[in-house]
């Protein structure tokens, strides 16, 4: 066993397409617009926009604290080092209990994708869904264990194909809904700020949502060549690629559903925006393969930043010293891959006791929107902190990489603290309960003492 991850085995490209697969266009797209429809409603559009400056705030905070220190332990690393090891521990253990909520969220639309090709009347089955579920999740965590080398090839293949069909997709939705009865004519109100207080939170945290996952580079960094640069920059300039995607496929939803009928199309919209753009039925599964190369590259990229996360923290005695070690010949984090398939599980079949596939999704979007928030928050605190006397220096500089930051940390966190007030008994208990939980297996005494793991990495 070693506590050294194989260094140099990504370069940009490889990296901005992990940056991308993290945000992952086509399962985002087919999971969370018609939840954003149900939220924002004909303001999708413009909340997909609105709400991707505080990310770009994010990103520029990532960007500038991987340049200053590179760590696989990321948002983690940089808050502890900021603000003390109590708060790096809970954002580092944000990340893991989002990621492990994720394995249901980003499980299902493979399964709901997969079925589409046998029967879509099958999806409606959540014990079928989840048997599905549970054979894609095996499958790629199997793909994780042989080694980031390998990982970082299958999600360059599949990612291309993926926005190649997605591209594809959305030309021929614009194009029929351009020369045909609009169903919902273009409104530059659209783009406006109609929101009350209650759907303003709940968008912001959807649309979160929506573009969470491409600081994966930055979890990524120790393996990646030129680390100060490629991961940050990787992850940065993906979010501008999935805006694209993001606003043009609700734009498509709008044109060609009426917002109701949009609303519902919670298992897989995409499927539903090809074959009502006149692609059929085979158009339709083409999109659907779509969604499953997304929902396979967004649950890759997701077992990476939990193991990556948990892996760091174990090497530093944040978490049990055993998840600090990796594979003598493959370079990963073995164990915390165990205990990630195990988890994972474990939380995918618990979920199969709710009642429908949507009510899954609907639940786990709103609680994994409020953990995201928090240690992205945290994140762009420290890059503020970190910074804050960048004003002697350059004043552009200061307020790019440390006001820039903090006003985007202050948003989120005061978005995610109020959207709390609106959420059911089941995200309450998911999104609040599943942070609290943390206490449990913080230890200060093991955490603070020197280990020469630690010390290896210093």
């Amino acid at each position: 066993m070693s506590t050294q991850l194989k260094a140099g085995s990504l370069s940009f490209i490889e990296s901005l397409v992990m940056g991308v697969a993290g945000s992952a266009p086509g399962y985002s797209i087919a999971v969370s617009t018609a939840a954003l429809l149900a939220t924002a409603g004909a303001l999708s559009p413009g909340a997909l926009v609105i709400f991707a400056i505080p990310m770009l705030g994010i990103a520029v905070a990532y960007k500038a604290l991987n340049r200053h220190t590179v760590h696989a332990g990321a948002a983690y690393q940089w808050t502890s080092a900021s603000f003390g090891r109590f708060l790096g521990y809970f954002s580092g253990w944000a990340l893991l209990v989002a990621s492990m909520v994720f394995m249901v969220t980003g499980s299902l639309p493979i399964a709901t994708s997969t079925l589409d090709f046998i029967d879509p009347g099958l999806a409606s089955s959540v014990v079928l869904t989840t048997g599905v579920a549970t054979v894609w999740f095996l499958i790629i965590a199997f793909v994780l264990i042989k080694g980031i080398e390998v990982t970082s090839k299958v999600q360059l293949i599949l990612s291309s194909i993926e926005l190649v069909i997605l591209a594809l997709v959305l030309i021929v939705a614009l194009v029929h809904a351009g020369t045909t009865h609009l169903v919902n004519p273009f409104s530059w109100s659209w783009f406006g700020f109609g929101y009350t207080p209650a759907s303003f939170a709940s968008a912001a945290l959807v649309v979160l949502f929506f573009y969470w996952g491409w600081d994966v580079t930055a979890n990524l960094s120790e393996e990646t060549r030129n680390a100060e640069h490629s991961a940050g920059n990787g992850g940065f300039s993906s979010v501008f690629i999935t805006i694209t995607f993001y606003v043009g496929f609700t734009l498509a939803a709008l044109f060609l559903f009426t917002l109701k009928d949009a609303q519902s199309l919670s298992d897989n919209i995409v499927y539903n925006i090809a074959t009502q753009a006149g692609l059929g039925r085979t158009g339709g599964l083409f999109a659907s393969i779509a969604v499953i190369l997304s929902s396979i590259g967004t649950l890759e990229t997701t077992m990476l930043q939990f193991s990556r996360t948990l892996f760091a923290m174990g090497r530093d005695g944040a978490m049990p010293p055993a998840f600090g070690t990796c594979g003598a010949n493959s370079k990963t984090p073995v164990r915390a891959m165990y205990l990630l398939i195990a988890v994972g599980l474990a939380v995918l079949w618990g979920a199969s006791l709710m009642p429908s596939v949507n009510a899954i999704i609907r639940d786990s979007v709103s609680a994994i929107g409020v953990q995201v928030a928090y240690y992205y928050g945290l994140a762009g605190l420290a890059s503020a902190w970190t910074f804050r006397a960048l004003y002697r220096e350059s004043v552009l500089r200061w307020i790019g990489i440390a006001v820039f930051p903090f006003v985007s940390a202050v948003f989120l966190i005061g978005m995610g603290l109020y959207a709390i007030t609106t959420f059911n008994l089941v995200t309450k208990l998911v999104g609040i309960g599943g942070l609290a939980v943390g206490i449990l297996f913080f230890r200060p005494r093991r955490y603070l003492a020197p280990s020469p793991a630690r010390a290896a990495t210093e």
